[in-house]
């Protein structure tokens, strides 16, 4: 059957007034929240809370009402990840260390900071072994060290060294992924090792080690969650959204270090003790990014161009803010 709708010319006039009132934007934004859309989400298995909304299932549920589904694609580090966010193969990515945004800013990337997780200091650190004759920062000096590539260790380790009057050109770096790193640590291949939660609180159970430094008033250690800012312009609903749980899992993991604990052991395939001791020193404080919260952004830059691992100089202010009450 075929309906038909006839409308007056005082009806379309105080339709369009209606319109009219609530303005292009929200008729716009209205239009995209019916069309069906595959969110692509990536994390790393670092990813905290991201990996609790993976378990529960909690995106795809508050998702379902926008008519949006979710896909998942897990990463072995953050500057990857990114690379795939720029080139268009994810729309969303979990939360990735501070320095990683610095690298895809030089290479052009248009990124949306969606949000920021509050400082989070002793959650990386330089180690040695238990038994290294290495007992200051100071003595990495011609010493190999691992480490992931534009992670936030890798600002944590030329921070240290600058502190000690080193530079970066004084140590060898070896770049390894946290299995990697830990392998290499184990068998003796590097001098030194610097990590971050949960393997650093792995390796601080599992094995002989010791603390040479933590980011503890060199390197505050803030994560980013990032989106391509041409889905974040066409999509803010769904930022809206993810921005939203992940506030509220940040709050649940801390008031629930026990549950949160025992939720990711399996995920994570470590100990509950070991994880609650890593989310420990993880402060899971999601808030907006704003502008003036930067400073430390172009701190990180600014030290990479100066040891020649930026290809430019960067403005960390150059870039889109998500503004999840607007």
């Amino acid at each position: 059957m075929t309906t038909t709708f006839k409308f007056s010319r005082r009806t379309a006039i105080a339709s369009l007034g209606a319109l009219a009132a609530i303005g292009p934007g929200a008729v716009l934004a209205q239009g995209a929240a019916t069309r069906p859309i595959s969110v692509r989400l990536g994390y790393q298995k670092s990813s905290t809370l991201i990996a609790v909304l993976k378990v529960q299932g909690t995106l795809e549920k508050q998702l379902a009402p926008l008519n949006a589904t979710l896909s998942w694609h897990e990463f072995t580090s953050g500057l990857p990840l990114l690379e795939a966010l720029n080139l268009d193969n994810l729309d969303i990515s979990a939360d990735v260390a501070d320095t990683v945004p610095v690298f895809a800013q030089a290479a052009g990337a248009d990124l949306t900071f969606l949000a920021q997780e509050a400082p989070s200091p002793a959650a990386q650190a330089i180690v040695v072994r238990e038994d290294s004759p290495i007992k200051t920062v100071a003595d990495l000096k011609g010493k190999k060290i691992g480490f992931a590539k534009a992670a936030g260790v890798h600002y944590l380790l030329i921070a240290a060294l600058d502190k000690a009057g080193l530079s970066f050109r004084d140590i060898e770096p070896a770049y390894l992924t946290p299995a990697d790193g830990r392998a290499a640590f184990e068998k003796g291949a590097i001098d030194a090792w610097v990590v971050w939660d949960p393997f650093l609180s792995a390796a601080q159970r599992q094995s002989k080690v010791r603390v040479l430094a933590d980011g503890a008033g060199i390197a505050s250690y803030q994560r980013y969650y990032l989106a391509r800012s041409k889905f974040a312009k066409a999509r803010p609903d769904v930022l809206r959204v993810v921005y939203a749980e992940l506030e509220k899992t940040g709050k649940w993991v801390k008031q629930n270090p026990k549950e949160a604990a025992a939720l990711l052991s399996p995920v994570w395939g470590l100990d509950a003790a070991t994880i609650e001791q890593a989310n420990n020193r993880r402060s899971y404080a999601v808030r907006p990014v704003v502008a003036e919260g930067l400073g430390e952004q172009q701190r990180i830059a600014d030290a990479f161009f100066s040891e020649k691992l930026l290809p430019r100089k960067i403005n960390a202010l150059d870039v889109a803010l998500f503004k999840p009450g607007a």
